[in-house]
């Protein structure tokens, strides 16, 4: 049972509820690793609206290198979605199983790294901190690239500004009062996605919560678990490809 429901998270053919189920795990691992990173760095590293904002006040008083390091961060972000969409276009084009499984292993692999290297590079404050951000802002470009692939755009993981908008604008309609028949259809709130939009957000600051407890108290140890679980939605698909790329390669040996 378990290792069909795997293999549906990040299969080829998508289904609402196996995008719901994705995200619901992604939204957790935002909130964990920005949390987490914030109290690494003291900087939030999922939401580009704040960098660029950072970097027009660094820049409007002069801070030349905040503004450099500001860039390097967006372009992070924008490198990290870019390659989620190669592995996704890659794996499509070889008919891949693990067409949306590439990037979250990925991702699991950078954040074990981070996790095993980070306490060696942290004495080493020059490198470390500009090193740290960059990489927890390319972990979220290329999570929020591959989570919008799979949901059509329609959901994502790294930031919940666009969630918080839909639910005000779902609880405006809720509050809405149809007071008199018109030949206007009815205002009723879609409350099967408010429901789904409250879970996410909740689960975002689960996910910033558990994070920053777990760095308090295990230091950069606290992206292992997040590496594995990561590993462990992504694993079916490439063990499918594995499997099959050697089935293949037996069946052209017999025919020789």
């Amino acid at each position: 049972m378990a290792i069909p429901y795997l293999r549906g998270l990040t299969a080829a053919q998508r289904t609402p509820r196996a995008n719901l189920h994705l995200a619901y795990v992604l939204i957790f691992v935002a909130g964990a690793v920005n949390a987490g990173g914030f109290l690494a760095v003291a900087q939030y590293t999922s939401h580009m609206s704040g960098i660029v904002s950072a970097m027009a006040d660094h820049l409007a008083v002069g801070s030349a290198i905040l503004v450099v390091q500001g860039l390097a961060a967006l372009l992070a972000f924008v490198c990290g979605a870019a390659t989620s969409a190669w592995l996704i276009n890659f794996a499509r084009r070889g008919r891949l199983a693990s067409e949306y499984a590439l990037p979250l292993l990925l991702e699991a692999a950078l954040l074990l790294l981070f996790g095993l290297m980070g306490a060696s590079v942290e004495r080493f404050l020059w490198l470390y901190l500009p090193l740290t951000v960059i990489l927890l802002c390319y972990i979220m470009g290329l999570q929020n690239a591959m989570i919008t692939k799979v949901s059509r755009a329609e959901i994502r993981t790294t930031h919940i500004t666009g969630m918080v908008t839909d639910i005000g604008i779902e609880l405006g309609k809720f509050l809405y009062w149809n007071a008199r028949a018109t030949a206007a259809p009815r205002v009723v709130a879609d409350r099967q996605k408010l429901r789904v939009l409250s879970l996410m957000v909740a689960l975002f600051f689960v996910g910033g919560l558990t994070g920053a407890l777990a760095y308090a108290r295990l230091g950069f140890a606290a992206t292992l678990p997040l590496a594995l679980l990561l590993a462990g939605l992504a694993i079916v698909p490439v063990l499918d490809d594995v499997r099959a790329m050697f089935g293949r390669r037996a069946e052209r040996m017999r025919r020789r």
